[in-house]
């Protein structure tokens, strides 16, 4: 299957080896969009892709963009939606239902999501979803066998509306406990800092699914302290509380379950090992690489006919 795979090239998370990790499992024509690029995406399409070429299509571009140019992303053949952001479809922030409105008018469009009930709920929409966890950067990100001098803490972003529910909880956290709440640059700072963390503490309250950062966490050793996003999301992730993760529905349970792992190392010890060891073997961007690449295979569904205006400016270039 030869597929191109257009990405961002200006995002701060760093998805090298995740791209890698699909190339590995296909003829893949990896190609990285500036963000005026993604602006105008006929004049990318006229100026250097010819679509015969390839099986598969996939856009991993900002949302934004592209709910702006769905007249022609319509014209797109084979194309497959690789979606990281769903959630927000489902919570109260500015996108809400807005993904469902996209799909809509690209009804024939294949969307792989990163929450398996975000998935559930666009298939029962009527769309073609199919879910892909999100994953980790095996090669940025491991254990290091450091001292774990920062016994509870949270590294990350706190600031954006999606975030609020994630920063009102880290903020009743640490009236109780002694937390400690940071950001770091990407790559060697962020795994030492990962490293020096005994508990890390998730809060991706209402969001409908884990995100990046409970894999990570995992993939360097911590105990992962996190949101509970309910039964069938850990069952699809393999999520065992107080066996590889610890779940948590607010601030009195996370703290019950965090003075048991304080009276009990051994658990905590355990419950980490064996969560690093589903993260390594479960979502390293290679295992979720050839996830994605599995998602590509089924045949997609027709392509609704292109109206007049469409075929007309298909055929001119505009």
């Amino acid at each position: 299957m030869k597929v191109l795979f257009l990405v961002q090239k200006e995002q701060r998370a760093i998805l090298d080896r995740l791209y890698e990790g699909v190339a590995s499992h296909c003829e893949c024509d990896v190609r990285w969009l500036s963000s005026d690029e993604q602006r105008n995406l006929r004049g990318y399409f006229r100026r250097e892709v010819d679509v015969t070429r390839y099986d598969r299509i996939i856009f991993f571009l900002r949302f934004k963009q592209e709910i702006r140019q769905v007249g022609f992303i319509r014209t797109v053949p084979n194309l497959v939606i690789l979606e990281h952001d769903a959630y927000q479809n489902y919570i109260a922030c500015k996108y809400t239902g807005k993904f469902s409105a996209h799909y809509r008018r690209l009804s024939w469009v294949r969307v792989i999501s990163s929450g398996h009930m975000v998935t559930e709920r666009l298939r029962e929409e009527g769309f073609d979803a199919v879910f892909v966890p999100k994953g980790y950067d095996q090669a940025l990100l491991q254990e290091q066998g450091r001292e774990r001098d920062i016994e509870l803490a949270f590294v990350g972003s706190t600031n954006s509306v999606a975030y609020s529910g994630r920063k009102a909880l880290l903020d009743e956290l640490a009236q109780v406990e002694s937390l400690v709440v940071t950001r770091t640059n990407s790559g060697e700072e962020y795994c030492a800092t990962l490293n020096r963390i005994r508990y890390f503490v998730s809060a991706d309250v209402g969001m409908g699914e884990y995100m990046i950062k409970n894999f990570e966490a995992m993939a360097c050793g911590c105990v992962l302290l996190a949101f509970d996003q309910g039964a069938a999301e850990n069952q699809a992730l393999g999520f065992q509380d107080m066996v590889n993760v610890v779940l948590y529905k607010d601030i009195p349970q996370l703290q019950s379950k965090l003075a048991a792992l304080r009276a009990n190392p051994q658990l905590a010890a355990d419950i980490a090992c064996s969560g690093r060891d589903l993260a390594v073997n479960q979502f390293s961007f290679a295992h979720i690489g050839r996830r994605i690449v599995d998602a590509l295979q089924p045949p997609l569904r027709p392509r609704a006919p292109l109206s007049l205006l469409e075929r007309l400016r298909l055929k001119l270039g505009v």
